[in-house]
């Protein structure tokens, strides 16, 4: 037998050996081995509060206990490297917001989407325009209208510097070629409802779930919503492409686990976490925080991800954003 029939054979065997071996642990996964959901943001928070409940349910429906452990840091970059660079055995996985799209044109990292594999998307959030209700502006077309007549003069509060609310209203200007005077406030969006509620503000851009109690009380009147259909908190408002206008910003929530995570694996994890998000529990949970349903498999998710990371790559550039 010649040398390279020798080389043949040897690489063969042990390429149906890796196979054999990756097949075996897949089918044994996850065994009675913990698994752990990376969330990088602090306890409390949305993304924390969707990442345990998931946990809860995920838990049951994969059979092995779920921990879910909070790594902070660079606006979630720090707790999501974590998982990039974790063993992509299925054991580790990272709680995955719409930031992730964002970081490596903010600065923070050279991690993007596409070092991960989704196992599903649980929830998004969707932006808003809100006014207060005396203001003179009673439709979306008459904001957008006032804006192009007077721009830089419209103050649009958000909920800090490079948030996706602050890209939300980037995005309304680009496409309606408007010019509106951002006004971050670092504290979160309750300080931008705060200010536009006092007069020091004309507008802001946050998510319908953090205004409805003004609206509900008279004191907002929220314009546009900017997701992909009618918010469940304010059904009346409208949604921006059913007037017209390609605008479409959420945020949103979902589980990944290192891209190069064996299919087997990632099947086992897909299953679950379908199991788990459509559950009741979670259902009734992101409804009482205003939040939407927003299931995706794994595929479609990692799709989606690719469009707005190259949305964001483009867009963001252009903000003229100085991150501290």
């Amino acid at each position: 037998m010649n040398l390279k029939k020798v080389v043949s054979i040897v690489a063969a065997t042990a390429m149906c050996a890796s196979v054999l071996s990756v097949s075996a642990f897949a089918a044994d996964f996850p065994g009675k081995k913990q698994i752990t959901i990376v969330c990088p943001y602090a306890a409390g928070g949305a993304s924390d509060t969707t990442s345990r409940i998931f946990a809860s349910e995920f838990e049951q429906a994969i059979g092995t206990t779920v921990l879910v452990q909070n790594t902070t840091g660079a606006s979630g970059a720090i707790g999501l490297e974590t998982v990039r660079n974790s063993k992509p055995d299925g054991y580790t996985i990272a709680y995955m917001p719409v930031e992730s799209t964002m970081l490596s044109s903010l600065g923070y990292t050279d991690l993007t989407t596409e070092d991960f594999r989704f196992i599903g998307r649980a929830m998004t959030i969707p932006a808003a325009i809100t006014v207060k209700a005396d203001s003179e502006w009673e439709t979306f077309d008459d904001f957008i209208a006032y804006a192009k007549e007077h721009p830089g003069e419209v103050r649009v509060g958000n909920s800090g510097t490079g948030s996706i609310w602050q890209v939300a209203a980037a995005s309304v200007e680009e496409t309606c070629g408007v010019e509106f005077n951002h006004v971050p406030f670092s504290d979160g969006a309750a300080s931008a409802v705060t200010a536009l509620l006092g007069g020091n503000i004309e507008a802001v851009a946050v998510s319908p779930s953090e205004v409805y109690t003004n609206v509900e009380a008279g004191d907002l009147r929220t314009l546009v919503v900017l997701g992909e259909s009618a918010s469940s908190v304010l059904p009346d408002v409208p949604v921006a492409t059913d007037l017209g206008y390609d605008i479409v910003i959420q945020g949103w929530g979902g589980f990944a686990v290192p891209k190069d995570t064996p299919d087997e694996i990632v099947e086992v994890l897909e299953a679950a976490a379908e199991t788990a998000i459509n559950s009741d529990a979670m259902k009734e949970l992101l409804a009482s925080k205003g939040y939407e349903h927003a299931y995706l498999s794994g595929a479609d998710m990692d799709a989606k991800a690719a469009e707005e990371l190259a949305h964001y790559s483009e867009l963001i550039p252009t903000m003229g954003i100085v991150m501290e």
